[in-house]
């Protein structure tokens, strides 16, 4: 028996999470395997009603499942931020969910790359370091002799205001600061799956050809780790990754990227795999509780109105079950998903003509006709 917290979120979360939650049902009765699903009230509605986000009971309920199933967060009538740091981020920094999983497959005919790439990549972001701890701020009214300091070293200013400042001298900045725990933890994580996988390299992207203290650790300790696990691996500067994504993504295989540059990379990967309507994301703890999503977001314009594609949710339902230790369900579940997309059995943005929930029953459907 899995346990399984199931948040569905704002906007369309609440129709691809039931859509996802039928055909992991349906997945995990052909294998006889029970699937104890606990249902939490998250989102904008509960927030504009009481004013919570992610609370400690909400928390604890977490605790006792084992992996959490989440479909969407953000509502127009909150501001940008609110629920976005106070139930997703809260959520991964409580749960130390310091790996991001997001594959970039090719899904064909949908991949609107020319000819018939095959790619099968697997990135994984770190997901708690890097440019966006929330290090950051806005010195106010700086003399422009100020300048020379903050470019040699932040931490060199000197803080005394000029008198003769005005708001044209004010500097914003943003801290990037990675650990050598967390970068040797998400680098370990990264070649025991490539090992797992039978990849036979890891390709890590940075930008140390400018940022060269923090990114110089990161490449001293994939270099090390790549000795330890007897598995090569292969630097990527982020802006020559970006080109070879869309020119060759069959050059790759597992990518390992820092927070913001994976950020930035997984949308071009889901882009090029088909759009955010089959891209699936995993908030990963390996030795905890770990959160599966669909990254395409609430959508409010189209809630409601049966317009929604599961895929993406039920791809993150695939990820999850995997997570959990039953990959073969996986694999009858992506099994399910390329053979509703051969026979057009989807919804109108990838060319068919289904609802949300008729799209869901097909692929129920499928998996039971596996049998």
């Amino acid at each position: 028996m899995f346990k399984v917290a199931v948040a569905p979120g704002d906007g369309i979360g609440k129709e691809v999470i039931a859509e996802g939650v039928k055909v992991l049902q349906a997945a995990c009765g052909t294998e006889h395997v029970e699937l104890q699903l606990e249902y939490m009230d998250l989102g904008s509605d509960r927030y504009l009603r009481t004013g919570e986000l992610l609370t400690d009971d909400d928390i604890a309920l977490m605790k006792r499942n084992q992996a959490v199933y989440f479909g969407a967060i953000g509502d127009p009538r909150v501001a940008p931020g609110i629920l976005e740091k106070g139930i997703l981020i809260k959520m991964r920094t409580t749960f130390d969910q310091y790996i991001n999983m997001r594959p970039s497959k090719a899904w064909h005919p949908y991949t609107p790359l020319k000819g018939e790439k095959n790619f099968d990549i697997i990135f994984l972001r770190e997901n708690t370091e890097d440019f966006y701890m929330g290090a950051g701020g806005v010195l106010k009214g700086r003399s422009d002799a100020v300048d020379l300091e903050l470019k040699r070293k932040l931490y060199d200013i000197d803080l005394t205001l000029s008198s003769s400042s005005t708001s044209a001298d004010d500097y914003a900045f943003e801290i990037g600061m990675m650990s050598r725990r967390g970068i040797e933890r998400f680098a370990d994580y990264s070649f025991e799956l490539a090992k797992k996988m039978g990849r036979p390299k890891v390709t890590a992207v940075d930008k140390a050809n400018v940022c060269t203290s923090l990114y110089g650790m990161w490449r001293e300790v994939f270099s090390q780790k790549s000795k330890e696990h007897g598995i090569p691996v292969e630097y990527m500067y982020v802006d020559a990754m970006a080109m070879a994504l869309v020119r060759a993504p069959e050059r790759f295989g597992i990518v390992a990227c820092p927070n913001m540059f994976g950020d930035i990379l997984t949308d071009i990967g889901a882009e090029i795999m088909g759009g955010l309507g089959v891209a699936a994301s995993g908030n990963i703890n390996p030795n905890g509780v770990s959160m599966f999503e669909p990254v395409h977001g609430s959508a409010p314009d189209i809630a409601g109105q049966g317009k929604a594609n599961p895929i993406a949710a039920i791809l993150a339902g695939k990820m999850m079950i995997d997570q959990l230790g039953r990959p073969d369900i996986g694999k009858l579940i992506e099994w399910a998903v390329k053979m509703a997309m051969k026979q057009k059995m989807v919804t109108p943005d990838m060319g068919g003509a289904l609802t949300t929930k008729q799209a869901g029953d097909a692929i129920v459907d499928l998996v039971r006709s596996a049998q």
